[in-house]
């Protein structure tokens, strides 16, 4: 597929998908998925290593902050009626990601392990401290904060 028509399937412009091919965007996460969904892949096909040779294990960084250390690594994946993307996040205090509503049917499952994390749907706030776990439907406005003084760090799963 040329640039051209993946560009005008996914909706992501023809320069933006020449700088990620080379590398030079630190790309957000939803138009990765936008991408994904042009190509006819899973968002975990599109980041992972072609020589893997586990091809549950993705362990690929796929969002890396303003503030140096904060990060998001999609760790793996696992399919059963639906897929199941695990992530490991860390976000640095005052780091922020926004996220856009995915697809209706979607979730996310939280798991904090360092520090506490500040999950905002819509205008409202949910605390998760670390041991703590939220679930919810991500099919709507949401971003993850850290309003905390040391780095929150926590295991976001998606069910697709």
């Amino acid at each position: 597929m040329s640039q051209s028509a993946l560009a005008e399937k996914s909706g992501v412009s023809r320069r933006m998908l020449v700088a990620i091919e080379a590398g030079e965007k630190n790309v957000s996460l939803t138009t990765l998925d936008r991408v994904a969904e042009a190509l006819d892949v899973a968002f975990s096909d599109l980041i992972q290593a072609p020589d893997a040779r586990d091809p549950s294990r993705i362990n690929e960084v796929a969002w890396a902050g303003t503030i140096p250390g904060s990060k998001a690594v999609l760790l793996s994946k696992a399919t059963a009626t639906r897929e199941v993307e695990q992530w490991e996040w860390c976000l640095q205090p005052g780091e922020i990601y926004p996220s856009q509503p995915d697809a209706d049917g979607w979730s996310e499952q939280l798991y904090v392990f360092e520090g506490c994390l500040t999950l905002v749907l819509g205008d409202q706030q949910q605390h998760i401290g670390a041991g703590e776990f939220f679930m919810f439907a991500s099919n709507q406005p949401h971003s993850y904060r850290n309003d905390g003084e040391v780095a929150a760090r926590f295991v976001r799963n998606v069910v697709i």
